[in-house]
């Protein structure tokens, strides 16, 4: 007798990422599922995969795997594909930002548990967004001003736009803070519009009062009937008017109250209670705004940091829920954990020269872990965006001051050399 096929999970992503890599594939293959990766960039996740499998790490942490070109992006084409490999998915699923209403449409249309598409289509619109807390009235959610620049319309029509400067543009579907800028007035309002759709023709875009105020997240995992938060980052940015992630700390457990309720209220509003979700804010006063509601897990390695300082099967518990298994009452979640993400950015364009090997180490209570983003003798422009990050340093332990501490003597003792 043939032994019976694993189950099947459908897996939507664009370039390869350390998420899917690192966190959700080699969960997949713990959970004894076979993968079939949906992808419009299928050579750079072969490439990506093959590597592991010349180091030898590969046979124990992925799946078994098929790799399926697919126009990702469109969901009918996404729900053909699965329907032509003749194989009933048990989920479908994504991480990545771009994806997660056609993820979600596609799981309605085979009967699987998944997200609601209107409220992914929601949160990744930010004018739409705004518009659904706006009516969900003041008691859930303080109004924010904004205005949407739609699809090809001139951006000289800001001109007379009677808006609260200095404000914020950015791409209506925009990720990593790309093209997201603050401007002190009209004038400069119309030029960087302008400029923003010279690299993108015809995006739609949203202006919005710029929220002052210091930088948080809060990180959530839901299975529709319970909503577990599962921690919460301070972040904090470069200098004005980009706003490039240049450091995370988790915040000490529970999160911070009554910003934390509030923001839950918000996501409520949202229809936002299902799978993993990265929510940032900032604090004024006893008051949580939203900046912006990313309905998929908190990236840049920060959920990989995550899963191991809460010392709980994280992406396990992310893919369940879209297998249809309930989340426990109670993830049995560490609390005493500390990190501080520590991002080494270029600062100009160029090749780098020199920089430190990847390392990891550990003394007084403190690990570090340092992964290079960028190999030597690699030339990039300047993007002001995550991109320009060389390497990232994770330091976890259970003191705030020793790891901050270590950060800085690393720091110190290496060098980055761009030419």
């Amino acid at each position: 007798m043939a032994a019976p096929r694993p189950p099947r999970l459908h897996l939507l992503a664009l370039n390869p990422t350390d998420s899917v890599t690192e966190g959700f594939l080699p969960a997949a293959a713990r959970l004894g599922l076979a993968v079939t990766l949906l992808t419009d960039q299928p050579e750079a996740h072969e490439r990506a995969y093959g590597r592991r499998e010349e180091e030898g790490t590969a046979p124990h942490r992925l799946p078994a795997l098929d790799i399926v070109p697919c126009d990702v992006r469109d969901f009918a084409e996404v729900i053909s594909r699965i329907a032509a490999d003749g194989r009933r998915p048990r989920a479908v699923f994504t991480n990545s930002d771009h994806l997660q209403a056609q993820a979600a449409l596609a799981a309605q249309y085979f009967g699987l548990p998944g997200k609601d598409w209107r409220a992914a289509l929601r949160t990744k619109n930010k004018a739409e967004l705004r518009r659904a807390l706006a009516a969900a009235g003041p008691d859930v959610a303080d109004p924010v001003w904004s205005a949407e620049l739609a699809t090809g319309q001139d951006p000289a029509t800001l001109a007379g736009l009677d808006a609260p400067y200095p404000c914020v543009v950015k791409p209506r579907e925009g990720v990593a803070s790309e093209d997201v800028v603050l401007v002190a007035d009209a004038d400069e309002l119309v030029r960087r519009c302008a400029e923003i759709r010279e690299r993108r023709p015809g995006a739609a875009l949203v202006v919005e009062e710029f929220l002052d105020g210091e930088l948080r997240t809060l990180e959530t995992l839901g299975d529709g009937r319970t909503l577990h938060v599962l921690g919460a980052f301070r972040t904090e940015l470069s200098p004005p008017p980009h706003f490039i992630e240049e450091r995370l700390r988790l915040l000490p457990a529970p999160p911070p109250q009554p910003h934390t309720d509030q923001v839950l209220a918000q996501l409520r509003a949202l229809g936002v209670g299902f799978g993993v979700c990265h929510t940032e804010y900032v604090v004024q006063g006893d008051r949580a705004r939203l900046i912006e509601v990313n309905y998929r897990a908190i990236g840049d390695q920060c959920d990989l940091v995550l899963a191991e300082l809460l010392g709980i099967p994280l992406f396990e518990y992310i893919l369940r829920t879209h297998l249809g298994e309930p989340l426990p009452d109670d993830l049995g979640a560490r609390t005493d954990g500390r990190v501080r993400m520590e991002y080494v950015m270029a600062d100009r364009a160029g090749r780098l020269a020199s920089a430190p090997p990847a390392s990891v180490t550990e003394r007084d209570g403190v690990r570090l872990d340092y992964r290079p983003l960028r190999g030597i003798g690699e030339e990039h422009p300047l993007h002001r965006t995550n991109r320009d990050f060389l390497g990232v340093l994770r330091a976890t332990g259970t003191d705030q001051e020793r790891i901050d501490a270590a950060v800085a003597r690393f720091l110190a003792a290496h060098r980055w050399e761009i030419v």
